[in-house]
């Protein structure tokens, strides 16, 4: 049976792979399936569907599990990707995942088509989003950044960013996840 996308674009081409990793982490803190799926504000039949591998889940519900178990999104794929990872309007390849010990880092290639908008759900706290833009113009709540510009903002609220004008946005994007305090 094909994974089932639960109301958006897929993240990635295959949610299998997240299923597992999201259970055992889950199991790891003695979380029941309701817990986490408080925890990320996500429907009960969606994070079954998630860990079961029926349902292939959106960028919005990666990041929201993700949030909830206070880790880097690459923490709850069981490899990290290496296809496309596509949001609502954005498109992001996976370059490195740096560990500098309290603090992760991944790095990513970003394309967002011209017009195109993408709102992003917290991340855990602290987490802070950087983009430097190497064509269009990024717009997010912090500011804009054209070619050659940089605009960093917080990631532990509700964000989002949007290429402005008739030109696709290209850019790096490095987020910046502290280890929550034990």
């Amino acid at each position: 049976m094909a994974a089932e996308t639960e109301g958006g674009r897929p993240a990635l081409d295959s949610g299998t792979t997240v299923g597992p990793r999201v259970a055992a982490l889950r199991a790891e803190r003695g979380w029941s399936l309701s817990e986490l799926a408080r925890r990320a504000s996500l429907g009960k039949a969606t994070l079954s569907g998630l860990e079961a591998g029926t349902r292939n889940p959106t960028l919005d519900t990666l990041h929201a599990v993700a949030a909830a178990l206070e880790l880097p999104l690459t923490a709850i794929l069981a490899t990290p990707p290496t296809e496309l990872v596509r949001g609502a309007a954005v498109e992001m390849t996976l370059l490195r995942v740096f560990d500098d010990g309290p603090i992760t880092y991944e790095l990513y290639r970003m394309r967002i088509p011209a017009g195109a908008a993408q709102q992003s759900p917290p991340h855990h706290a602290g987490v802070t989003e950087h983009a430097t833009v190497f064509a269009g113009v990024l717009e997010t709540a912090a500011g804009s950044a054209g070619p050659g510009e940089y605009v960093e903002w917080a990631a532990d609220v509700p964000h989002g960013y949007a290429a402005v004008g008739e030109t696709d946005v290209l850019a790096s994007l490095l987020i910046r996840y502290p280890r929550p305090p034990a």
